[in-house]
């Protein structure tokens, strides 16, 4: 009986056949266009047009009001051998790249290893431990001016009452300004620790049960083991530190305008960018240095992904071949 009910709700007739083709969904073209018209008039609007403008705007002379006057390669050449505040900024650029990168990595990747160890209430630190990452660049930025402000932030006077009579001058400092801006960045590195978080926990206990039969030390454990896993998420935290790092302006700018940075020592590249464009009014020379960054930043994207293939281990593989 079964059998014949089975036959009879078959569309098959004989064992074997094959299903006969779907009916294509006719969709309008003009529905399709419709749908992706946001989407177009953004990138055309906001994007293209901007790029294609900033690129004709950095061989002119532009100030906003006057037509721009073709200048040809002069902002280009002025950049490179007469603006000394150009190589002030790209060098400050990359010395906190250089430095911040690896320490927010480090940091970020000690973090989260401590988070993995409670067992009880490790929702609650976790969340404790993000939440910098959340208050906006400026307000964090002005309360750390004033907790390391040398003549009554509470740093300093930590650090008197432990013995140290001359504490730094941090952000009113040259020598010390960079590196109080490396320490807001450490204090705001939840959204990187997040992701560090997420490839420990994706580590498999099973490796470190065979490691420690075998009798490995904690230190080859994460040598051997945490650390080759670790790497993808390294290689990304890498080249999304590297952009981030060539942009960096908000918490230098609000910083420097706190402590009045005589010495430029908070100068950055994207602030010489803005003093260009909004205070300077060189449209025009702002357009050649914001095509410089982006080349700068391309080529060194480009070496790490280059030399990913050496130090980054995919479980299946690298995804760039």
């Amino acid at each position: 009986m079964s059998l014949t009910r089975a036959h009879a709700i078959s569309p098959f007739k004989k064992k074997g056949d094959i299903a006969p083709p779907r009916k294509k969904l006719k969709v309008p073209r003009l529905f399709i266009f419709l749908c992706l018209s946001p989407w177009l008039f953004g990138i055309i609007f906001f994007t293209a047009y901007p790029m294609v403008s900033s690129f004709y705007q950095s061989f002119t002379k532009f100030n906003l009001i006057e037509t721009p006057q073709w200048v040809g390669l002069d902002n280009f050449h002025r950049m490179f051998f007469e603006d000394d505040d150009f190589w002030k900024a790209l060098k400050n650029t990359i010395w906190i790249s250089a430095i911040s990168i690896p320490l927010r990595i480090c940091f970020a990747i000690f973090t989260a290893w401590v988070l993995t160890k409670p067992k009880r209430g490790s929702s609650i630190y976790r969340t404790i431990f993000f939440l910098p990452s959340m208050v906006p660049a400026v307000a964090g930025t002005m309360a750390f001016t004033y907790i390391f402000n040398p003549a009554y932030g509470p740093i300093n006077k930590m650090l008197e009452a432990i013995g140290i009579k001359e504490p730094p001058f941090w952000f009113m400092d040259p020598a010390w300004s960079k590196w109080g801006l490396i320490l807001l960045g450490l204090w705001g590195i939840g959204d990187t620790m997040i992701i560090f978080l997420a490839g420990l926990l994706d580590v498999p206990t099973s490796l470190y049960e065979a490691a420690e039969l075998e009798g490995a030390s904690g230190w080859q454990s994460f040598r051997y083991i945490t650390l080759p896993l670790m790497t993808p998420v390294i290689f990304f935290s890498t080249v999304t530190g590297v952009i981030g790092s060539f942009q960096y302006f908000t918490q230098a700018y609000v910083a420097s305008g706190q402590v009045n940075d005589y010495s430029h020592s908070m100068y950055f590249y994207a602030t010489h960018i803005y003093h260009s464009a909004f205070k300077a009014y060189e449209m025009g020379y702002a357009s050649a240095l914001a095509w410089v960054l982006l080349v700068i930043t391309l080529l060194c994207t480009l070496v790490i992904l280059k030399t990913q293939k050496r130090w980054v281990h995919y479980p299946n593989g690298s995804l760039f071949k």
